[in-house]
């Protein structure tokens, strides 16, 4: 029987049971795939793609199932591609020496807190940037046309067998490939050539053969690749060249010391850089983030026979927000007071931080939840900079810590400096816990506009959403910790540095929040970074007012200066395949596609996307997989590296079979995007749709 999925009066099961026990599965695995990307690269990815076409594989299997309930599922699942965020900023706690892992109760607490609110604070913007609006939303659209197209064919046609294919043939590639390189150590992960400059200084050319950073990078597209491409050239090719020339002993510079300058000194520039983006990009997001405060207003204020509204233009009741928002503050007021109450102070003053970190991160996070709505619909979830919102946090709660620390004597030990800087960390990890949700609540709304959901569902399945993430994060976080350690934490004093996890933001915003506590960094990087910053804003605004097409997103200049440029190649890599095969579908389609061209684009685009989809998703979780092992061995009396195969004079040969199966892997992305053939009765119906709506 069809249906008229956009009519008011439909009945049909939206947000059931199974959908729900399906949503929280997907959620807790995406999340553990998340958090360990994340931790290893400062990159996440969003699920929802993957959990649609998850959810329409399981749930044809019900004969009553439909696109509202496969929405619901992939509505609940993309909080694990959201919510893991907040490993950009977590595991500075570690790093201070503050924690010694992850205590379940008080992450728990702060990641379905600070999420919940973020899925409360865009329920008001929801008519102004998702109904009343012409943003964008590339995720939330291309998630639909998914959901749609199987509905079409009642999940299973050969759209859905397709992309659900693509995502596990991606994920096998991946998986064996991560098995073989992180588990077995039989295939190497990178290699570089180290290249002498000048009279002492050096420089590498770096390779990295993450497959999952390859899919990454074919998903972020070619302006943020080549965005990332300037800041390794401005690294590597400058700024690393010239203080190794100026700092190195008179035997010159060896490749130790190259990477201690890049760390200690070139990383700092790329912080200035992606500070200065992230409020030039908050700046000019001032006026559409007024204009949805107002419609929030007018929007409580009117009266209850204006909320008689269609099934698709129904919010949760006020009522109902009300109660899970005093709920919410409930848990923030605890989970701050047993951090505070951790430490030996003063009765008033322990209520005073936990009231002002309670205020901060409300006020804070509704700011963010309209700033990252509105960038999610610009430029879709993947490329929003949530760490550059996390930066400007975490100065914001230093600088309020700070004040109440100076006023009550804290600084007099060092004790008391520990805990001010680990405080204002633990008020930036709500907020960015906010700002991640409300980065993908608004996408997934979209969604569920265009496929006729009803948004207080849709709200109710966030939520969820959230607490299923957040039971996940802390096992997961201790998990990874006791096996690969994180850059300056480390469990066991016999572990590898090299090997540990670089949690590249946490890292940042952790010596941010130190360096505003002490005197101990230098800032004359952070500025230097600061003007080039201003430079790429620059570059882009010129480039924007010249030309059609042409951008350079100066967020992704500071990244590439600030992440291992090993980790940056593979996705420079992947966003030129994206490009060049983009190309050539196009080409391509005009031949054989005639005035069909634009369909027959976007089912081989389809492919690609799931593809690289699943290259994130089985690296990942082979990750954790590994994790779990090298866990169990070790707390056994095994060594730290259980499933190695080979000895140390392996390296070189494993070096170069890992560059050999990172070219198979990027060779086989292209071929199953060019080998797609058109399906012409499947471009007729998206062309159909699509004039319909």
């Amino acid at each position: 029987m069809k249906h008229d999925f956009m009519s008011h009066d439909l009945h049909l099961p939206e947000l059931t049971l199974r959908g729900m026990l399906l949503g929280a599965l997907i959620t807790v695995i995406f999340t553990a795939s998340n958090v360990y990307l994340g931790l290893k690269v400062g990159l996440t990815f969003s699920s929802s793609i993957p959990a649609a076409i998850i959810s329409m594989a399981i749930l044809r299997f019900f004969k009553d199932s439909n696109v509202l309930e496969n929405n619901m599922v992939q509505t609940q699942a993309s909080a694990a591609g959201t919510l893991s965020a907040i490993i950009f900023i977590l595991p500075g706690l570690l790093m201070l020496g503050y924690w010694n892992g992850f205590p379940f109760w008080q992450t728990f607490l702060l990641c379905a807190c600070g999420g919940s609110l973020g899925v409360l604070f865009t329920i008001p913007l929801r008519r102004a940037m998702v109904v009343n609006s012409d943003l964008p939303y590339p995720e939330g659209r291309a998630a639909a046309e998914i959901l749609k197209v199987g509905s079409h064919n009642g999940g299973q046609g050969p759209q859905s067998s397709s992309g659900m294919g693509d995502i596990v043939s991606g994920g096998l590639v991946a998986g064996i490939i991560s098995l073989c390189a992180n588990g077995f150590k039989v295939l190497g992960d990178s290699m570089s050539f180290w290249l002498p400059v000048g009279s002492k200084g050096i420089t590498q050319i770096p390779l990295g053969f993450s497959t999952a950073l390859l899919g990454a990078g074919y998903l972020i597209g070619i302006a943020s690749g080549i965005a990332i491409l300037v800041g390794v050239l401005i690294a590597w090719a400058g700024f690393v060249p010239y203080l190794t020339n100026m700092l190195a002993p008179d035997g010159g510079a060896t490749a130790k010391f190259a990477m201690a300058v890049w760390k200690s000194k070139v990383r700092f520039i790329g912080a200035g850089a992606i500070g200065i983006a992230a409020i030039w990009t908050l700046i000019t997001l001032i006026k559409p983030i007024i204009e949805g405060m107002k419609i929030s207003v007018k929007s409580m204020n009117s009266s209850s026979s204006e909320r008689e509204l269609h099934r698709m233009d129904t919010d949760m009741s006020t009522k109902s927000v009300i109660i899970v928002f005093g709920i919410i503050l409930l848990g923030l007021v605890l989970t701050f007071w047993d951090f505070v109450s951790a430490v030996p102070i003063s009765a008033g003053l322990m209520w005073t931080l936990v009231i002002v970190g309670v205020l901060v991160a409300l006020l804070i996070g509704f700011f963010v939840a309209a700033a990252c709505g509105y960038m999610a619909g610009l430029i879709g979830t993947s490329a929003s900079p949530i760490s550059g919102i996390g930066i400007l946090a975490t100065i914001i709660s230093s600088l309020v810590v700070y004040f109440i620390a100076s006023e009550n004597n804290l600084f007099a030990t060092e004790a008391g400096v520990q805990f001010a800087t680990a405080m204002a960390i633990f008020m930036t990890s709500v907020v960015i816990a906010i700002a991640s949700i409300s980065n993908d609540n608004l996408q997934d709304l979209k969604t569920g506009q265009l496929v006729g959901a009803t948004p207080w569902r849709q709200q109710i399945a966030l939520l969820l959403g959230s607490v299923a993430g957040a039971i996940a994060i802390a096992p997961v976080l201790n998990l990874l910790y006791q096996a690969y350690g994180f850059t300056g934490a480390l469990p066991r004093a016999e572990m590898d540095p090299n090997a540990a996890l670089s949690a590249p933001q946490a890292t940042l915003m952790t010596t941010i929040a130190q360096g505003i506590f002490s005197s101990s960094m230098d800032w004359n990087y952070i500025l230097i970074g600061v003007g080039v910053g201003v430079v790429a804003i620059i570059v882009n605004l010129i480039l924007k007012s010249t030309t059609a097409s042409l951008t350079l997103p100066p967020l992704a200049v500071g990244m590439g200066i600030y992440l291992p440029p090993t980790l940056e190649v593979p996705l420079i890599l992947g966003s030129f395949i994206s490009y060049f095969v983009g190309r050539y579908l196009v080409a391509r389609a005009k031949m054989r596609a005639g005035e069909l061209a634009e369909y027959d684009v976007e089912q081989s685009n389809r492919r690609g996307v799931l593809f690289a989809s699943g290259l994130i998703v089985g690296e990942s979780l082979i990750g954790v997989i590994i994790a779990v092992i090298i866990v169990l061995s070790v707390t056994t009396g095994g060594g730290e590296s259980p499933l190695e195969l080979v000895g140390p004079q392996f390296e070189s040969t494993a070096q170069w079979l890992g560059l050999l199966a990172f070219i198979f892997a990027g060779l086989y992305l292209v071929r199953r995007v060019v080998a797609h053939k058109f399906n012409k009765e499947e471009a007729l119906a998206m062309k159909a749709e699509q004039e319909q709506q």
